[in-house]
């Protein structure tokens, strides 16, 4: 009750404060705005993954899943047909994050929280891009390898286990990210700390999306923590999730825009 109150709240906070191209004097936010976020006109169909977005929406199976992204480490049952309402994107985010990684060809994608994986086959549409993703529930985990094994996706790479562990592990063998999605644990220090890491294999013009920025106080409170960061040159908040840049010919712009 105490996050449902807080999001409304913080929702009124972005509506008052979002704005649209007319208020937007840099170039680069005017044609990220006009040209990734505000368009609606996605020229492939992607009815492949929503197919499989519904088979999980409507399957009642259930899961032993264990809630990471909670203080204390609580084993729960759950359908399946419950994770997929409550912690996929919605399709217009998904497709929102393909059209990043396709304007700023991105070629090695990290996504932190793989859910069931449609996020991933979104990712994965930009056919020349290698997307890792990590996975700490191993429930979860084996549902998610059952969608890529269904749509049949070759460039992609599920890592299942405690994130704390394998993502240094295989941090520790690439040279750079171009794209990170964070959608894992939903607390401060767990995000920090994800933060800090894949800091270490970011450049100029890489690309950092960190889902549900205003999900908590502590959420909030990272989100902010991270956009004033000193590599951190940009940053725009779309409320359900925030985009940070670190390209330093940005002059550390900060924009709130309207969906």
């Amino acid at each position: 009750m105490a996050h449902t109150f807080f999001r409304i709240k913080s929702y009124i906070t972005y509506w008052l404060d979002a704005v649209d191209e007319h208020s937007l004097h840099s170039p680069f936010y005017f044609d990220f705005y006009t040209r990734i976020i505000k368009t609606r006109a996605d020229a492939r169909s992607f009815s492949h993954i929503e197919n499989l977005r519904k088979q999980l929406l409507h399957d009642d199976r259930t899961i032993s899943v264990e809630d990471l992204g909670s203080n204390r480490k609580v084993k729960t049952f759950r359908k399946i047909s419950f994770i997929a309402r409550t912690s996929l994107s919605t399709p217009e985010f998904s497709k929102l994050f393909n059209r990043m990684a396709n304007h700023f060809k991105a070629n090695t994608i990290v996504e932190l929280g793989t859910s069931f994986g449609i996020n991933a086959l979104y990712l994965a549409e930009k056919r020349d891009a290698s997307v890792i993703t990590f996975e700490g529930s191993p429930a979860i985990a084996s549902i998610a390898e059952l969608t890529f094994e269904f749509a049949s996706k070759k460039n992609v790479k599920l890592i299942s286990g405690n994130i704390d562990i394998t993502l240094p592990a295989y941090l520790h063998h690439i040279r750079k990210i171009d794209l990170a999605f964070m959608d894992a644990n939903h607390r401060y220090e767990p995000t920090i700390r994800y933060f800090d890491c894949l800091l270490k294999k970011f450049a100029d013009k890489s690309i950092l999306i960190i889902d549900d920025i205003h999900y908590s106080p502590e959420m909030e409170k990272a989100w902010k923590m991270i956009k004033t960061h000193r590599l951190v040159y940009g940053s725009v908040d779309l409320f359900r999730c925030g985009i940070v840049f670190f390209d330093p010919s940005l002059n550390k712009q900060h924009v709130i825009l309207q969906l």
